[in-house]
């Protein structure tokens, strides 16, 4: 009920400030606002900035639709279905807009994951493990079920020179750089980014091909090998980098950016040209 109360008065004040300058004052501190709310948000000022598209937001796509898209590139592609009524639900959920044909095509595909608690368990004075005497707990890998969204969303969106798929990391299992915790004791902890034990940032990489995080990779990279061409759907990975909550701002400035690219990349198939960047 908390974060639908935030929502609702993150939506109001937006309409009343008629614009997303307005919401990032004191809203800035609700940190566990639910990505899927400012995903509709981000569709709301989608609508502001471009009036002369058509934008709708929903929660998921059916296994069958992206098998239907894989069969009209090839029809060997999308030919196995098991589970008829199958979906993807990415935590943010989906924005499209509607092309000069009258087809929706993707412009927003996010989710937040968040994994490791080390620095607030540190910060507490709280012991963790097995025999509660470690300062930082094995991360495990729950994590790596992202794989799986970004992989079927690739596959719907495989004729795509585009890929706005994000996905938004904190907690100590996703650091960029060391942090130094205090314990109430006065003992100091080091958290090292490079730790096996606690970095999974590496087990994600795998859906950006290695490339930077903390960039906007929405733009397709076409990569050539010997004389064949590839095009690579990379997802967009921010993290903090220090184990930090997401602010609202942050993580609107992400979404939007990659949207509009998302945009200009579908300029020539939308009805009106894009004025705006």
């Amino acid at each position: 009920m908390a974060k639908k109360n935030q929502s609702k008065r993150l939506t109001n004040q937006h309409k009343e400030s008629k614009g997303a300058k307005g919401i990032f004052g004191d809203e800035a501190k609700y940190h566990d606002m639910d990505v899927s709310d400012l995903s509709v948000l981000a569709k709301e000022l989608l609508e502001k900035d471009y009036p002369q598209l058509v934008f709708r937001y929903r929660k998921s796509v059916s296994k069958k639709e992206i098998n239907d898209s894989l069969c009209q590139i090839d029809p060997e592609l999308g030919q196995t279905l098991f589970v008829e009524d199958s979906s993807i639900k990415p935590d943010g959920g989906i924005i499209e807009v509607k092309d000069d044909n009258g087809n929706w095509r993707i412009v927003l595909v996010s989710e937040a994951k968040r994994q490791g608690k080390d620095i607030e368990n540190i910060k507490q004075g709280k012991l963790v493990g097995t025999k509660n005497d470690q300062d930082i707990m094995n991360a495990g890998n729950a994590i790596e079920r992202a794989h799986k969204n970004i992989s079927e969303i690739a596959n719907f969106m495989l004729k795509e020179s585009y890929f706005p798929y994000v996905l938004f990391l904190e907690g100590s299992n996703f650091l960029t750089k060391d942090v130094v915790v205090e314990r109430p004791d006065g003992r100091k902890v080091v958290l090292a980014c490079n730790s096996g034990a606690i970095n999974r940032i590496d087990r994600l990489t795998a859906a950006n091909y290695g490339m930077p995080i903390n960039k906007n990779l929405c733009k397709n990279k076409v990569v050539q090998i010997e004389d064949t061409c590839v095009m690579l759907h990379a997802a967009s990975l921010f993290t903090q980098g220090d184990g930090r909550r997401w602010s609202i701002k942050d993580m609107i400035k992400v979404m939007m950016d990659v949207a509009k690219t998302s945009l200009q990349m579908l300029g020539r198939d939308l009805f009106r040209q894009l004025t705006k960047s």
